[in-house]
């Protein structure tokens, strides 16, 4: 469970080296300028912002007076823009790194992430309206209107993002559990507001947080590989169970816990052979792999020993037809008839 953290920690940090050398040169400059004229802004800000200044002069020209106006709710613009993407980037850096020491713990940075990002959105465009003089109380009295009318219409949105609060917090599973959820079974790779995403095999299945019902969580226990190998009905079942006994624990394969291989028994007696079942404990994340290493170290346990495994049999009876009568036959054996029954009737006449 902590190298599965680590490994997804380690592709996080990834993540986000590829944004930041993803960032052009220009882009680069544009954020360093903002900075700069940030801390300048503040450094002068008696001779931007205050009564006296060049930005409110009159300088008998009212499209210039009215474009110089301008100049200070731009600068306090860029300033609230600068200050809260630093803010917010720093939050975001110290949630990612501060709550991935567990698996539930990346769930919960990756979710409030997410809701960092919405918040930021939201409180930025609405302070810089308020810089701009639109009457914000107003907008956000009229956004909650428009929320209510629009969360009517949007019910199945709103049941994605309840669903997927309510599975951080009831710790349904975690970003890096293995999961089936109707029927498809894979590696749980993010936990967002209103979606959850499933990686299996190279694909990525999302599913909508209010769909996810019945989950299956196979990574809270240690999984079971099961092998189910035949052996001939002529072999000695007490001669290969003393060679399963002598030599099973030498068998060692990467990936199955400490209890290592188990015989069961007989699992099946079956139309070729007597099937055999052979268990062992491993992490869901290998389970095929342990399966697979099962199969290929028990057949050569067998060969060495001469142990056969049966090929499927089937056995053919035929029945040989019935010959029918020919017609020649038919009217011969007619003639014949009639003649015994005439030298009967004569033979009883001569009696009489």
């Amino acid at each position: 469970m902590a190298k599965k953290v680590s490994q997804n920690l380690k592709e996080y940090n990834k993540k986000i080296k590829k944004k930041i050398k993803g960032l052009s040169p220009a882009k680069i400059i544009i954020l360093i300028l903002l900075s700069i004229g940030t801390v300048l802004s503040y450094v002068f800000y008696g001779q931007i912002f205050g009564e006296d200044t060049i930005f409110t002069a009159d300088y008998q020209n009212e499209f210039f007076n009215a474009l110089m106006g301008l100049v200070p709710k731009i600068i306090r613009s860029l300033q609230i823009i600068t200050i809260t993407e630093v803010v917010a980037t720093i939050v975001l850096f110290v949630v990612s790194h501060s709550f991935v020491k567990t698996q539930r713990g990346l769930t919960v940075a990756r979710l409030a992430c997410s809701l960092i990002r919405c918040i930021v959105a939201i409180v930025l465009v609405i302070t810089v309206l308020a810089v701009w003089g639109v009457d914000t109380t107003a907008l956000i009295t009229g956004a909650g209107v428009i929320t209510l009318v629009v969360g009517l219409g949007m019910q199945s949105l709103i049941g994605d993002v309840v669903a997927g609060l309510f599975i951080i917090f009831e710790n349904e599973f975690n970003v890096g559990d293995i999961i089936t959820v109707d029927g498809f079974r894979g590696e749980v790779v993010s936990i967002g507001i209103r979606t959850t995403k499933l990686k299996a095999v190279g694909n990525v299945k999302v599913i909508n947080n209010s769909d996810i019902r019945g989950v299956l969580n196979q990574t809270i226990e240690p999984s079971v590989a099961k092998t189910l190998i035949a052996i001939e009905y002529g072999e000695s079942l007490e001669r290969v169970e003393q060679v399963i006994d002598k030599n099973l624990k030498k068998i060692v394969i990467n990936g199955v816990l400490e209890e290592g291989l188990c015989y069961d028994g007989v699992s099946e007696l079956g139309a070729s052979g007597v099937t055999l079942q052979f268990t062992a404990k491993c992490n869901e994340a290998d389970i095929f792999a342990v399966q697979r290493a099962m199969n290929k170290e028990l057949k050569l346990m067998f060969d060495e020993h001469g142990i056969n495994i049966p090929f499927d049999q089937l056995d053919v009876h035929i029945i040989p037809e019935k010959k029918t009568p020919t017609k020649k036959s038919a009217s011969t054996s007619k003639k014949s008839t009639e003649k015994n029954t005439e030298a009967k009737t004569t033979a009883n006449k001569k009696q009489r």
